[in-house]
């Protein structure tokens, strides 16, 4: 399946606003932008490979402002996307916000898919908290 040009052309125009204004520091108004651009993908939308990438950057906005049980819905949704399973972002992603939920099971299976996925440096441009629990739990 393909979105139309038309509409391929509107979500990535707003993606790339969203994407522009939080790397200005616009949180808010970057997700505003992602969640339009998400509205625009047909009915069911999670079979839409954008809304793999929208979900991802809504998810990573709110993860940025510590609204963790926000941020985990979008990536639970972006992980039932399509290429999201697997995804060692994604995975990552959902690795911490188990960890911060407390739910160290489930982080420790996360972090561990994101890390045979993508390696160490995956973990290198976050909080150093989630690699240190990590190696606590596998041998890195």
């Amino acid at each position: 399946m393909q979105l139309s040009d038309s509409t391929y052309s509107e979500i990535t125009a707003l993606s790339k606003q969203g994407d522009d204004l939080v790397k200005a520091g616009d949180l808010e108004a970057g997700k505003h932008k992602y969640v339009a651009a998400l509205r625009l993908l047909p009915e069911n939308h999670r079979e839409w490979e954008a809304a793999t990438w929208l979900y991802v950057a809504i998810g990573d906005v709110h993860f940025r402002m510590n609204n963790y049980d926000k941020a985990f819905k979008c990536f639970f949704n972006a992980v039932q996307c399509p290429k999201g399973l697997g995804n060692p972002y994604i995975h990552l992603r959902l690795g911490q916000l188990y960890y911060e939920q407390g739910n160290l099971e489930k982080a420790t299976d996360e972090l561990t898919r994101a890390y045979m996925g993508a390696g160490i440096a995956i973990f290198m441009e976050d909080d150093p908290k989630y690699l240190e629990f990590l190696e606590t739990k596998i041998e890195i």
